[in-house]
């Protein structure tokens, strides 16, 4: 399958903002006009969909939410798609979602993290269209550190051009920044120093590969199923599986990924990336040794700690994108190119 990418936003452009998982319920509205602003203030149009409810755990019924992102997925005139951010059950869209008519259309950028694995990890493997696994759209008015960038700067960059990421030795120590109560905040609160950890073994990283992965929790349920496979996926190159946990046990991770592992998800993996947790250890075992219980057996590469989950700050990865991954004790980060 060849990997297709969006073209470069520019401005003038549209953006759709629809709730395919959770929606905004109302005390979060002036935060969503915040984010919708900064979206207009890189000059482009901002389309906000009907499916935006935020009173239950999903913005509307599976099949409204289904019909308006393959609408907006479909309408040439829409250049990109961000949600307000995850949620809980989007997994209830998949069946519903006309992936052919999606794989026809121009391809249009899918940003998000979290429940939004669920969407944009499938779009990925079933119609070779680039998705962002980055911050979503109520994170955005949250400046990226140096060093990072944002998901508007990687839908507007040029593509085939690399660009790199090094990760800023900081991170959020627990709990959020809570724009309720500061809806001015614009920088991340990054109180704790952290470096990425190789986790099978001593020594340098250098692998390369297609960009895949996402939320343990949510792609989890996928294993097995055509929505995570990965076996025609880039024409058979070697593959940079990344992975991270938002809230699960250790106990829970480490089953999650030792089925992921059975069912192939793993298969071509170059190395394994994983984001930095808060998700709580269990009695006999951390995260860390979840994983590598689990992921050990592949016998590549896994470095761990990265910041590519739900511990700010956010740095986003393409699926599809090519990668590169270096880790040593001098430096470590991360090059992506759109080729």
């Amino acid at each position: 399958m060849t990997i297709r990418y969006p073209r470069p936003l520019r401005p003038g452009d549209r953006v759709g903002v629809t709730s395919p998982s959770s929606g905004v319920a109302p005390e979060l509205r002036g935060r969503l006009d915040v984010a919708l602003k900064e979206i207009e203030a890189r000059g482009y149009e901002v389309v906000v969909g009907r499916c935006m409810d935020g009173s239950t755990h999903v913005s509307a019924p599976a099949a409204e939410r289904a019909a308006e992102l393959t609408e907006m997925l479909t309408d040439p005139s829409i250049r990109a798609v961000v949600p307000p951010w995850g949620g809980e059950t989007a997994i209830d869209l998949l069946p519903l979602l006309d992936f052919a008519a999606i794989g026809r259309a121009e391809p249009t950028w899918v940003v998000g993290y979290s429940d939004m694995s669920t969407i944009i990890t499938p779009l990925t493997l079933l119609t070779g269209v680039a998705t962002v696994h980055g911050n979503n759209l109520m994170d955005t008015p949250y400046r990226a550190p140096e060093g990072l960038d944002s998901w508007l700067d990687i839908v507007a960059a040029p593509q085939g051009e690399p660009f790199a990421q090094t990760p800023p030795g900081r991170y959020r120590s627990g709990g959020y920044d809570d724009w309720t109560r500061n809806p001015g905040i614009r920088e991340l609160t990054l109180d704790a120093e952290g470096t990425w950890t190789r986790l099978d073994g001593d020594g340098d990283v250098d692998a390369a590969g297609r960009l895949i992965g996402g939320c343990v929790e949510t792609l989890v349920n996928l294993a097995g199923t055509p929505y995570l496979d990965t076996s025609a996926f880039a024409a058979g190159e070697p593959l940079l599986v990344y992975v991270e946990a938002c809230g699960d046990d250790a106990f829970t991770i480490c089953r999650n990924l030792h089925g992921m592992r059975l069912a192939g998800f793993f298969e071509r993996a170059a190395a394994v990336l994983v984001g930095r947790t808060h998700a709580p250890d269990s009695r006999t075992l951390t995260q860390h040794e979840a994983v590598l219980d689990a992921l050990g057996p592949l016998g590549v590469p896994i470095v761990a700690d990265v910041e590519c989950g739900h511990v700010a700050p956010c740095l986003p990865l393409v699926n599809g994108a090519r990668g590169r991954v270096v880790h040593t004790a001098a430096r470590s980060g991360i090059v992506q190119t759109l080729d």
